[in-house]
């Protein structure tokens, strides 16, 4: 059964004890949450600005998983997209339990180099949505005793590599206050912080990829996989992998100048 924003009240799960909404859910990471959670069980709200792939995706999870998916096409860059996407958080008759903060991009220059609107439109896809859409899942989920937020962070955020880095590392302490502050509501917030990851990310970015080691990169289901385990169990930072453990416990005691280099290029 197809769904839109236009009538999105006939589209709702009829069952709505499990219900996860995904930002950015047609490609990477979105895609791969998207596909795990309609593994679990999950009715699916799926978030994306094109609504032919939207509807792909949804039609691929209802057949191969039975779920319920709801599409919403919207660009969270611009407020009304936004004010959807927080609409739809809100609504607590049909509740989300589940939100998972993905959609984002990189730019490519440095900061002074770029032009200042790309920068701010670029700091508001990595921290005023989130913010917006975790406000709106907040009140609902405390109404209803209890959700989950899962904040797709970076491994930059331990590192100091420009805006991207500073707006990740944002999401990660926003995610490790709210964690603790939410805990007695029943709501846990994760920020997940993978590194490389094979995703369309890198090339939107127009980075040649063979210029980063093939030691470094890791699969998309295994970074889905890790957060939702460390989300389910309440953890408010999850860095998938060991390698990446170790790389950002290093990145925190090493001098900037030399993590700011090694991490020029990274995710």
């Amino acid at each position: 059964m197809a769904s839109s924003t236009q009538h999105p009240e006939t589209h709702y799960s009829a069952q709505p004890s499990y219900t996860a909404l995904i930002t950015g859910a047609t490609a990477g990471l979105g895609a791969e949450f998207a596909r795990q959670l309609a593994a679990q069980g999950y009715s699916l709200v799926l978030v994306a600005r094109d609504q032919a792939r939207l509807d792909a995706t949804a039609e691929t999870l209802r057949a191969r998983y039975a779920v319920q998916v709801q599409t919403i096409s919207a660009d969270l860059v611009n407020e009304s997209g936004v004010q959807v996407v927080a609409n739809r958080l809100a609504d607590s008759n049909q509740p989300v339990t589940m939100l998972v903060n993905n959609a984002g991009y990189g730019l490519a220059g440095n900061f002074a180099d770029n032009d200042l609107a790309d920068e701010l439109t670029h700091l508001g896809i990595h921290i005023r949505t989130p913010l917006i859409l975790s406000h709106a899942a907040l009140r609902t989920m405390a109404g209803i005793g209890g959700g989950r937020i899962i904040n797709v962070a970076s491994v930059a955020a331990f590192t100091p590599r420009g805006t991207y880095s500073a707006a990740k590392a944002f999401l990660v302490n926003f995610s490790r206050w709210a964690n603790v502050f939410y805990r007695d509501r029943g709501i846990s917030v994760t920020a997940v912080c993978p590194g490389f990851t094979h995703t369309e990310f890198h090339d939107r970015m127009k980075i040649d990829k063979k210029s980063i080691p093939s030691w470094s990169w890791l699969e998309a289901e295994e970074v889905v996989r890790s957060g939702l385990t460390d989300a389910m169990a309440g953890r408010s930072v999850s860095i998938p992998s060991t390698k990446y453990k170790v790389i950002s416990f290093l990145a925190r005691i090493a001098p900037d100048a030399i993590v700011a280099r090694v991490a020029q290029r990274g995710r």
